[in-house]
């Protein structure tokens, strides 16, 4: 099974209620068993949403209580987001979760990048608070980004 982004599917589930629609992960996941997952709606955060950064570091130091997840508004989220990201846990019990295909730069669900925490748009390297706890429990993650290095002959 492989757990997907919901918004990268077309859900409209992104914090301003629309979507990150991929074609190249459509194509990928032609004829594969997988399940959307959106953990900032599996953590309670409503669509739309105020947009959410990790401030302090990345999802592993949201995770080990060593960084804060905030709203744009300064409101702290770090609560939903890491309910969201433990939601998955379950899933990884009940299906045979072989790899995650999450939207990059996402707080939740960022593989190599994430913002920085001052909504100025910087990057940082690191991952968000969702696909940190799937890597740390040896699932192997993916972005949208790197998804035609899995699978070259799928690009859109």
């Amino acid at each position: 099974m492989i757990l997907v982004s919901a918004c990268l599917l077309g859900n409209n589930v992104k914090y301003n209620g629309g979507n990150n629609y991929n074609q190249a992960v459509i194509n990928f996941l032609k004829d594969k068993e997988y399940l959307p997952i959106c953990p900032e709606s599996a953590g309670g955060l409503t669509i739309p949403r105020l947009p959410s950064e990790i401030r302090g570091g990345t999802g592993a130091e949201v995770l080990a209580g060593n960084a804060t997840v905030i709203s744009k508004e300064g409101i702290p989220v770090t609560e939903a987001f890491l309910k969201g990201a433990k939601s998955l846990e379950s899933l990884l019990k009940k299906y045979d979760v072989t790899m995650a295909i999450l939207k990059e730069n996402s707080p939740s669900c960022g593989v190599t990048a994430i913002y920085d925490g001052s909504f100025s748009k910087k990057k940082i390297p690191g991952m968000g608070v969702a696909a940190a706890l799937l890597h740390a429990h040896g699932i192997p993650v993916y972005s949208e980004k790197n998804l035609p290095f899995i699978c070259p002959k799928d690009k859109a």
